[in-house]
């Protein structure tokens, strides 16, 4: 699965819309709505974000299974 479909899953998931998710992640709504879209990619503070986003609600799983647990490298700690 591609990046953006798994921002879209777990935006899905965690039952948000792009506007409730955006505001989740501290991004514009229409910055959600490009990266469901595959027109931009995260940067890496809104990597962060998401990565804190999914800790706290415990969408690891998600995670693992695009590869990006290295990437983030899953500690709470972070």
């Amino acid at each position: 699965m591609e990046l953006p479909e798994e921002i879209k899953r777990i935006r899905q998931r965690s039952l948000l819309t792009q506007i409730d998710f955006a505001k989740e992640v501290k991004v514009a709504f229409s910055t959600v709505n490009r990266w469901e879209c595959g027109k931009a990619k995260p940067n890496i503070n809104a990597m962060k974000s998401i990565k804190e986003f999914c800790l706290n609600h415990e969408i690891i799983q998600l995670l693992k299974r695009h590869g990006l647990t290295t990437l983030w490298r899953l500690k709470k700690n972070d």
